[in-house]
């Protein structure tokens, strides 16, 4: 969840995260992190987008999607509650220092092992263990310390241990996800997805990376094969054509979403990018469907 929301916190511990997010939806941002997220619905419906998975959500859907797998939730803009909000969600937010590899190799913590590399993919959790994991995700907030380490080791081996689950991103879509050795290039992708929306800072870009800002882009173009703006201009076509599934959004909308700041520019760079406009890549998409 993007930290622009307001956030309601119930706890903050040294070893996971627990909260609450209570918002209107309407700052959500195409984002991704190095945490593990687990999130139960309680309020709220739309389109949750995670890679290149776009589905429906409802109230009382489980979600756990692994570290550096973008996503979005995209409320209903007609969707209606008694406290005027479009989404409220329970999150469990941890790192992977929280089940270091010699803690996953102790036999009893195979299924937490197999729960870790299943949310790769992303999955919905569903069925008597949507039941299980939610009911422990409720209590968490109001745990001592050590009880919810135990209660967490519970919680995930429950997932492991469970054939209730559905996968949300396809495998040609983890084959292909971007993904390197080098720190500095994996800086710069995060940096560019979670500030695609923003005009990009070359001169804090360079800071991140301890690189002048022309060794920055010479850099890049010569690992990536393209520049660090061509690059930019990636991220948000990716992004618009998943924004594009979603019929009851403009393409204006799209457009103003994906980060392009006018539509003319946002058809030039669609159709450069993918050979067709917004309006044809759409139509296709729908016949397709």
């Amino acid at each position: 969840m993007p930290a622009s929301f307001e956030q309601i916190v119930l706890e903050e511990g040294s070893s996971f995260y627990i909260g609450i997010f209570q918002d209107n939806i309407e700052k959500s941002t195409w984002h991704f992190h190095n945490n593990y997220e687990i999130s139960f619905i309680t309020e709220g419906s739309g389109k949750r987008i995670v890679a290149d998975s776009i589905e429906e959500f409802h109230p009382g859907d489980l979600i756990f999607i692994g570290g550096r797998l973008p996503h979005l939730w995209i409320a209903d803009k007609e969707s209606t509650s008694p406290s005027g909000r479009t989404l409220e969600t329970v999150f469990l937010q941890f790192s992977s220092n929280v089940l270091p590899p010699q803690l996953l190799a102790l036999p009893e913590f195979t299924n937490v092992k197999k729960a870790l590399k299943l949310s790769e993919r992303g999955m919905k959790i569903l069925g008597g263990t949507l039941n299980e994991v939610s009911k422990i995700m409720l209590q968490l907030p109001y745990l001592r310390d050590f009880e919810k380490m135990i209660n967490f080791f519970n919680l995930m081996d429950i997932i492991g241990r469970s054939d209730s689950i559905e996968l949300l991103t396809s495998e040609e879509y983890i084959k292909k996800r971007f993904s390197t050795g080098s720190k500095r290039l994996n800086t710069i992708h995060e940096y560019l997805m979670n500030h695609y929306k923003e005009e990009i800072d070359l001169d804090k870009l360079s800071g991140l990376v301890n690189l002048a800002k022309g060794s920055l882009c010479r850099f890049f173009k010569s690992n990536m094969g393209m520049t660090i703006f061509e690059y930019l201009n990636k991220i948000k076509v990716e992004y618009a054509c998943k924004l594009l599934m979603d019929q009851d959004l403009s393409i204006f909308e799209v457009s103003f979403d994906s980060g392009f700041n006018n539509l003319s520019h946002f058809n030039k760079q669609f159709k450069r990018s993918t050979g067709r406009t917004p309006s044809e890549y759409r139509t296709q998409f729908k016949n397709f469907g």
